[in-house]
């Protein structure tokens, strides 16, 4: 990323903590209420005092311990069934109806479920993180192996590639960026549903904490909950792009993409290369194809009139 992107995206920060700031400070009421919210000095007090003592660090510790392992168990999960769904006829039988019924469900309402189920608050806000996570990572999955061409899957088994050669050599490398588009998704879900959680059966966690800061009217207590929520689920959602990113770098890149595309374009509208000049010489390997080859009128490329034609023109 260059230097003037991110120079444009710290202004956009910039720009939107101004806004706080003077809305709160004038004291704003103009159908929304900023009289009594808390302005920008006051919550980046609040985040210094808060940043200095134990507690504030055990409940970050918390949220991202549950969030590391609601989500990895999601990811292994979701691919795998996302796979398996899209691969086997009896898969999707057996397993999709019934997915197909609890994906609609929120994973927050299964809180009264996991409290029956798991003996400890810690284990059930991971399995409701896991749940939200899942579904994303599955659907995904699904589509994108479900959108692979079976050329690739031919020539492999051309090659005498048995099913382990297939999947682990075409299907999961050709719908990794499918995947990673649902782990993005994933990440941001299971941040929302870890959060809402921990307000409702955490005993650790930020979630829990803004909810108690929310309880004895501390407003900027509340933001710096919100603020640090916030930072944490950015850094999770980039480190997994990141990572997307790195594993999918065989893919096209963009730019030559867009550059291909145009030369292509250019191509189609002149009828020649672009940057050439319309009189410009042939190259050497070309005159002499167009003239019958190195080894006479009869054999290799350009033997054939049509072909001559179409060059020397």
């Amino acid at each position: 990323m260059t230097g003037g992107r991110w120079l444009l995206r710290a202004a956009s920060l910039g720009a939107a903590l101004l806004v706080w700031q003077g809305l709160t400070s004038l004291d704003v009421n103009l159908w929304l209420r900023f009289e009594q919210f808390p302005t920008v000095g006051e919550v980046a007090g609040a985040f210094a005092e808060r940043a200095g003592t134990g507690p504030f660090w055990q409940d970050l510790a918390s949220s991202l311990r549950r969030i590391v392992t609601g989500f990895a168990l999601a990811a292994v999960l979701g691919v795998a069934v996302g796979t398996a769904i899209a691969r086997s006829r009896i898969a999707a039988d057996v397993l999709g109806p019934l997915l197909e019924v609890l994906r609609p469900v929120p994973a927050i309402a299964l809180v009264p479920v996991a409290i029956l189920l798991f003996p400890s608050n810690e284990q059930g806000i991971v399995f409701i993180t896991c749940t939200a996570a899942f579904f994303p990572v599955l659907v995904s999955t699904r589509h994108a192996v479900g959108a692979l061409t079976p050329v690739w899957e031919e020539a492999v088994l051309t090659m005498g590639g048995g099913r382990a050669r297939i999947l682990f050599s075409v299907v999961l490398p050709g719908a990794l960026p499918g995947i990673f588009g649902g782990l993005s998704v994933g990440i941001g879900v299971a941040w929302i549903c870890v959060i809402s959680a921990e307000m409702i059966s955490g005993e650790y966690g930020v979630g829990y904490r803004t909810w108690q800061d929310y309880t004895v009217i501390d407003y900027p207590g509340v933001l710096v909950g919100m603020v640090t929520i916030g930072a944490l689920g950015w850094l999770t959602s980039t480190a997994v792009e990141r990572a997307g990113r790195r594993l999918t770098r065989w893919l096209p890149a963009r730019e030559a993409s867009g550059s291909a595309a145009s030369a292509a374009a250019t191509r189609t509208r002149t009828g020649r290369a672009p940057g050439r000049s319309p009189r410009a010489p042939l190259p050497a390997t070309a005159t002499a194809t167009a003239r019958g080859g190195a080894n006479g009128p009869h054999h290799g490329a350009g033997t054939f009139p049509e072909q001559t034609r179409e060059v020397t023109s």
